[in-house]
């Protein structure tokens, strides 16, 4: 109950808050919520207590709603004087912005006792962490409760809670803070100025990102409000990426497909930008009423239609990356660094009206919105459900399989054949979509029959037989189009499809039917992925390198969308290194006491333990968390919850001991020559330490002890081959300066490193997928870390995918292991 905290943040000769003393209370506690636009806008809630007032900062503000959770960061103890305390902080102080007095009252925790009473039992809830209470005020009433996160304690700087309301006659769906004024003054507060962009100065200098993978929304249902939100015109376009360094810029696709020869003008547009700067944007043709067409874009080179650039992102500017810059900030940079420049349009927002700007959007018959987590930081190359798109009316990207013959009086052809691969079963295959004849002008048949001529071929390229009465041309699936259509068929199939033009700046494999998820369902997925909340981020985990907690964090924030199909669905048996790799470490599988809200949890019968709580990594938000537990490396089962006495793959462990990298490639090109006889799919990754692990996917349809025996086989061959340095022996001190050939991880509870996991180790070594021909003497497995996976990644993609599909047929392996064996 000090001040002193407070006080000494504070010069009183400069700013009008009151210094104030530890007061007594009166008949009644009280309560203030004050709304503040420092450098960003939230809401400070207080409570009255051992004569201060216990104070809470809520990024969203309270909510009424008993669904919503609100972040609430515990700060220093403010004088009761604060109370009506309404005015501005001077620029240069500490939480220098506007004040006002947004809620004001009495609260309790029994109505019944004494303000003493009530103060001695709000005590004991707030030093537990579970502080319930009534508020009565003129915009918060009803019961509330203050939960204090997992892993905090009372009086830690930067203690985090969650604010709940609780079901009663007061909750309510609406949205409170949408009452904005004070309730002394009725006074609005004076938002802080936009017209200067953040000093980026502060942020580390890096060098300018090449082939940027842009950034991707999820397709959402309906249109939306949200203060947290961001909302702009979704532009008809092509999505380009670009570069401006020294004078030279390069337009390019979000494929890497240069735009330079073909939209020469843009060029010399962005080459008018007097930064080096990396730009996220659209190419667009804009009509008479500035609305951008696809199809006068489709045919820039017959109209020369006037192009624009539709910039709305920056990714990079003079030496700083901003991709970790809340949205709103890079929209600043972006808005100052392209004013004013002739064939460059600054992609301006709306926010919190959603649902307007969508109503507009339809009126003027655009495409529609996107809707952008304010505070969200650019993913390079990720979906993400923190950028929303939701359209008009619905389109597809199709690819042209075949054409029919034309009737009439058209000339060329008469309908296009359409599908999108279908992912479904874990093999990708095309699926029939239906056929459209519509939306071609004469110049556009003929252009479109010109290209699809060297394609033609004799073979379907459908498995299935296409429902059409009419003679098909068909020709192989290497043009992608845009068709816009009035609804889908219970049958998979368009309704009224009309052409819009050719995508050409799109893969034909990227190709698959969108379905759009609940705006709801993402919309709350997306704003509490930003309240993952990461203590002390700036602990040293790795010494010798000088990596902190927060870059750990950061690689899985990072890696996340790679690494959570080999984690989802898995127990995890947690390894955790609260104070970094050279000091203690301890495994925890049981779960206890609460989880945060979007982590699962799933219970499993022990023999020796009688029940586990497990916990499962079902998304990022987990993944940081369990980082944050200290979690550097990651250690999921073998099988998955829906078959856990099933395993996805069968594992050969090499453990080399005392032994060489050379001794070791060789035994593993062994196991790999007899798998490839036995099993022909086989997959190699380092272990991240020393060892290697080899996988052969089995898509859960083999129970443990059968696969176990299978992998005492092959481990036996294998030794028989290399006898001198190899052994299958259990006891470390019977195998010395020999290679183990562990087959036991095929056991039930059995954990491996997955693959793309950091491991506790001097370089923070990654746990690697290589490709076979990549195993030599030579190869060094340290030099896959932390730092030089991505650049892996970008160059050879996941490696590890097959791991996870239907596997081999372990009857028909074993039939070709006895061949194998008999040919001797």
């Amino acid at each position: 109950m000090s001040l002193a905290r407070y006080k000494k943040m504070r010069s009183f000769e400069e700013t009008p808050e009151p210094a104030g003393k530890v007061e007594k209370p009166g008949t009644a506690l009280r309560f203030v919520v004050q709304k503040h636009a420092a450098s960003r806008l939230h809401y400070d809630f207080r409570l009255e207590m051992e004569g201060v007032l216990k104070s809470w900062a809520v990024p969203k503000g309270p909510s009424l709603n008993p669904k919503d959770k609100r972040l609430a960061m515990m700060t220093e103890d403010h004088p009761v004087s604060y109370m009506e305390f309404e005015g501005t902080i001077p620029k240069g102080h500490y939480g220098a912005g506007e004040v006002i007095v947004w809620d004001i009252g009495t609260y309790y925790a029994d109505e019944e006792k004494s303000a003493r009473e009530n103060e001695r039992l709000l005590l004991a809830g707030l030093k537990k962490g579970d502080l319930k209470f009534r508020l009565r005020g003129k915009k918060l009433n009803g019961e509330f409760a203050l939960v204090r996160m997992k892993g905090g304690k009372y009086g830690d700087k930067g203690d985090s809670w969650l604010l709940l309301k609780k079901e009663d006659d007061f909750a309510s769906a609406g949205d409170v803070t949408l009452q904005e004024d004070s309730v002394l003054s009725s006074r609005a507060l004076a938002m802080p100025s936009k017209s200067a962009a953040p000093d980026i100065r502060k942020l580390k200098k890096s060098a300018l990102p090449r082939e940027v993978k842009p950034m991707l929304a999820t397709l959402v249902d309906q249109p939306f409000d949200g203060k947290e939100w961001l909302f702009e015109l979704k532009w008809d376009g092509y999505r380009a990426i670009a570069e401006i360094a020294k004078g030279k810029v390069r337009l390019y696709s979000r494929n890497n497909l240069s735009f330079n020869e073909r939209y020469p003008d843009l060029a010399a547009a962005l080459r008018e930008i007097p930064h080096d700067a990396v730009l996220d944007g659209e190419i667009v043709a804009l009509d008479e009423k500035g609305r951008p067409d696809f199809q006068t874009l489709q045919h820039h080179g017959e109209n020369r239609a006037p192009l624009t650039y539709a910039a709305f992102d920056i990714l990079y500017l003079n030496g700083r990356d901003l991709c970790d810059l809340p949205l709103i900030e890079r929209k600043e940079i972006l808005r100052a660094t392209v004013a004013g420049i002739p064939g460059i349009l600054y992609s301006d927002h709306v926010e919190a009206k959603g649902k307007a700007l969508f109503r507009e959007a339809k009126k003027r018959g655009l495409e529609g919105i996107m809707a952008k987590e304010r505070e969200s930081p650019y993913v390079s190359g990720k979906r993400t459900e923190q950028w929303l798109k939701i359209k008009t009316h619905q389109r597809q990207e199709a690819i042209i399989c075949g054409f029919t013959e034309p009737r009439g009086s058209r000339k060329k052809f008469g309908a296009l054949v359409l599908g999108v691969y279908d992912g479904k079963g874990g093999k990708k295959k095309l699926r029939f979509i239906g056929h459209t004849g519509t939306g071609f002008g004469e110049a556009g048949l003929a252009e479109l029959h010109q290209k699809m001529q060297p394609l033609v071929t004799d073979e379907s390229p459908f498995e299935e037989k296409v429902p059409l009465n009419a003679p098909i041309t068909w020709v192989r699936p290497r043009l992608l189009c845009e068709v816009k259509f009035a609804e889908w068929t219970r049958s998979g199939i368009m309704r009224q499809p009309v052409f819009l033009g050719l995508r050409e700046d799109k893969r034909p494999e990227e190709a698959v039917e969108e379905v759009p998820e609940s705006a709801e369902k993402a919309k709350e997925h997306a704003e509490r992925s930003v309240e993952v909340e990461i203590t002390h981020p700036d602990k040293v985990y790795f010494p010798e390198d000088g990596i902190t907690k927060g870059e750990v964090v950061e690689y899985y924030r990072k890696i996340a969308d790679v690494i959570l199909p080999y984690l989802q669905d898995r127990p995890e048996s947690l390894h955790r290194h609260p104070n970094g790799i050279d000091k203690p470490s301890f495994f925890q599988k049981n779960i206890e006491g609460e989880v945060p809200p979007y982590a699962e949890t799933i219970r499993i019968k022990s023999e020796s333990k009688g029940e586990i709580n497990y916990l499962l990594c079902q998304n990022e938000e987990t993944l940081l968390y369990m980082a944050n537990l200290g979690c550097i490396e990651l250690n999921p089962w073998n099988s998955r919850t829906s078959a856990l006495g099933k395993p996805d793959f069968m594992i050969i462990d090499l453990d080399p001991g005392k032994n060489t990298w050379s001794e070791m490639v060789k035994v593993a090109k062994t196991v790999h020559e007899v798998l490839d006889e036995a099993c022909e799919e086989n997959y190699l990754k380092t272990s991240g330490k020393t060892g290697l692990h080899i996988l052969v996917p089995l898509g859960a349809r083999y129970e443990y002890d059968r696969i176990k025996e299978f992998a005492e086989l092959i481990a036996n061959i294998v030794h028989k081959k290399h006898p001198d340095i190899t052994s299958v022996e259990r006891n470390p001190k019977k195998r010395i300066k020999k290679i183990y050939l562990d087959f036991l991880q095929n056991r039930t509870g059995q954990t491996l490193a997955a693959p793309y996991s950091l491991r506790p180790v001097p370089g923070a070594v990654v746990s690697t997928p290589l490709e076979w021909k990549e195993l030599s003497p030579r190869l060094d497995p340290r030099k896959f870390n932390i730092k030089t996976i991505f650049s892996r990644l970008k160059k050879k993609g996941d490696l590890w995918k097959p791991v996870l599909g239907r596997g081999v047929d372990l009857v028909e392996s074993i039939k070709c292991l006895q061949t194998y064996l008999e040919k001797g």
